[in-house]
């Protein structure tokens, strides 16, 4: 019987499966950060266990880690006892880990890519919904709770059912000025925040082949918005030049025997998808969120819609401080962030930077660009991006997670807008009463230099 791509790597996995209970399944890789990992390591201790596969277990600090003055004492004490906790864990179990400072940490969705521990084919897990990130490289990757990270540690297998699988066609080519947080924010206005729930979505298409693999994560990054258990792109040419020569991707005879299993990873012609979306690239224009979960998205000279006796949209208006017709264009802004997992790498840097060049913040606006890892802000500074930041009046800070969660000193502040770059915009995200718009990284820049929401096409002319 044909299969779809995910129902390939799926079934490669499975240890065990009986009829009416969940699928035991292999992990290839497990990923862990300061947030989701201390009850399970506590919990392996209670128990007596050990690590089973610690050389397929990676940790960074990321999600507490602050993003200035990293050489100082952290003053959040919950944050230090969490990543202390890490460190202690890692040590004792003898796991890999890139604390704070290291050159290999990073937003733990930004370095295993960079490292070349994500490969096609593979099935990884970590306790954060993002790790659908790692789809883009036609890896089956998806978040879990923290007991099943324990369970994890102890065993290298999950317990789990079968996912349904969804197909997002996008057709033709993303016209200039539009990018790949513009196209999979309109996917998740099409398909809604559930609209994806209990399936893996396979993006394909003219214009998803066309994305770089930075630009594959962020699409798939987001999966999770729409509900997804995860979200996956078929490898090809352009998964395997970004491979090519990581530090820990196949060499040699082995790397030629990887790129052919790889090439058969490709969803088989006649396989039946359990549900079917199509878009046309041309339709697409850069997007921007004006309420409360990410399907709330809108083109950026598109209005606020109206309630229409919906409860929740009433509510997200309210929060929001927005009535129903206006537009979000020209609103005025007081921060601009950009970074996180969605778009803190090398290119989303690059790209914020061809708008912050020759301009300057705007007065009373804040501008936060956060690189995703070491290596990322390494990179960056050979290029000078850092100083095309600074000169426009932006903060270079450290990497880390930063105001995507707000939980390592960057916040947003009661009742002000952030055009961010980040993957969430509930309520209280980026801060207590802070109102979060979510946008690419060119946007996130032109709001930055003009101070108010900005096609950032109009800078571009």
């Amino acid at each position: 019987m044909p299969k779809t791509l995910s129902q390939k790597v799926w079934d490669a996995h499975v240890v065990r499966a009986e009829e009416g209970e969940p699928e035991l399944l292999y992990i290839d890789l497990h990923l862990v950060h300061e947030v989701t990992s201390p009850q399970a390591f506590d919990g392996l201790r209670l128990a007596g266990r050990t690590v089973r596969r610690p050389d397929l277990t990676l940790a960074t600090m990321d999600h507490n880690v602050p993003t200035q003055n990293i050489d100082q004492p952290v003053a959040d004490q919950v944050s230090a006892r969490q990543m202390q906790a890490l460190a202690r864990n890692c040590a004792e179990f003898g796991i890999r880990l890139y604390p704070m400072g290291d050159p290999g940490q990073g937003i733990v969705h930004v370095i295993g890519p960079q490292l070349g521990l994500t490969q096609p084919g593979l099935t990884i897990v970590c306790g954060d919904s993002h790790t659908s990130t790692h789809g883009a490289f036609g890896a089956l990757a998806f978040g879990i709770g923290t007991s099943e990270v324990g369970y994890v540690l102890a065993t290298q297998c999950l317990l789990a059912w079968p996912p349904k699988t969804l197909a997002i066609t996008v057709r033709g080519r993303l016209s200039r000025g539009v990018t790949a947080k513009d196209l999979v924010l309109a996917v998740i206005g099409r398909i809604g925040v559930g609209g994806a729930t209990g399936h893996v979505i396979e993006y394909r298409g003219e214009a998803v082949r066309a994305l770089s693999m930075e630009e594959r994560m962020t699409v798939c990054n987001m999966s999770i918005e729409a509900g997804g258990r995860a979200g996956m792109v078929a490898p090809d040419e352009t998964t395997i030049e970004y491979l090519a020569g990581r530090p820990f991707a196949p060499k040699g005879a082995e790397w030629d025997a990887a790129v052919a299993r790889w090439r058969k990873l490709v969803t088989d012609e006649g396989a039946a998808f359990d549900q079917e979306v199509v878009l046309d690239a041309a339709d697409i224009e850069p997007m921007i969120t004006w309420g409360t979960n990410p399907g709330a998205s809108i083109p950026i000279r598109g209005t606020v819609p109206e309630p229409a006796g919906d409860a929740s949209i009433a509510r997200a208006l309210a929060y929001m401080d927005l009535v129903p017709g206006q537009q979000l264009l020209g609103r005025r802004v007081d921060v601009a962030f950009i970074g996180s997992c969605t778009n803190g790498r090398l290119s989303d840097l690059r790209a914020a930077a061809s708008v912050f060049a020759g301009r300057h913040v705007a007065e009373g606006v804040r501008a936060l660009v956060v690189p995703g890892s070491q290596q990322v802000k390494k990179q960056a500074e050979a290029e000078g991006l850092d100083r095309v930041f600074r000169e426009a009046g932006a903060e270079w800070r450290e990497p880390g997670c930063s105001m995507c969660i707000a939980m390592n000193g960057d916040r947003l502040e009661p009742g002000r807008y952030a055009v961010s770059t980040s993957n969430r915009n509930f309520e209280g995200r980026q801060g207590p009463g802070g109102r979060t718009l979510l946008a690419s990284p060119l946007t996130a820049a032109a709001a930055a230099v003009t101070g108010r929401v900005t096609d950032a096409r109009e800078l571009m002319r």
